[in-house]
């Protein structure tokens, strides 16, 4: 399900969950559920999230490795940068997802802010 935002105030176990994936449209998708992390699709995510920052650890250190290369080559250059690219892409939902999630301290309800909708390139 794909909603454009959500009540911050809310217990975090009821807030849209936002997903690692996006739509056929590139939209992002959102898991509204109260099973507290434990459902089929919240675990699937919770992979993939953990396959994506596996992946982004490993171009890091292919990108240290690269730019330390006085022979690496424009077009290998340019490469890299698209990857390290939609490395931060992912890394940055992830973020936006677990920070929506965390718990908002008592009392702090008003400055809490909702997940910004997100599109394709943001």
């Amino acid at each position: 399900m794909i909603y454009e935002s959500h009540d911050a105030a809310a217990p975090a176990a009821t807030r849209p969950r936002l997903l690692p994936w996006s739509n056929l449209d590139g939209n992002p998708c959102y898991l509204v559920t109260d099973d507290t992390g434990t459902g089929r699709l919240s675990r699937l995510a919770d992979e993939i999230e953990a396959v994506q920052l596996g992946m982004a650890d490993d171009l890091l250190g292919h990108a240290v490795d690269l730019l330390g290369d006085t022979k690496a080559t424009a077009p290998q250059l340019r490469y890299l940068a698209a990857c390290l690219g939609d490395a931060l892409h992912d890394v940055h939902r992830i973020a936006r997802s677990r920070g929506a999630r965390l718990p908002v301290p008592h009392g702090d309800e008003k400055g809490a802010t909702s997940v910004p909708e997100e599109g394709p390139g943001t």
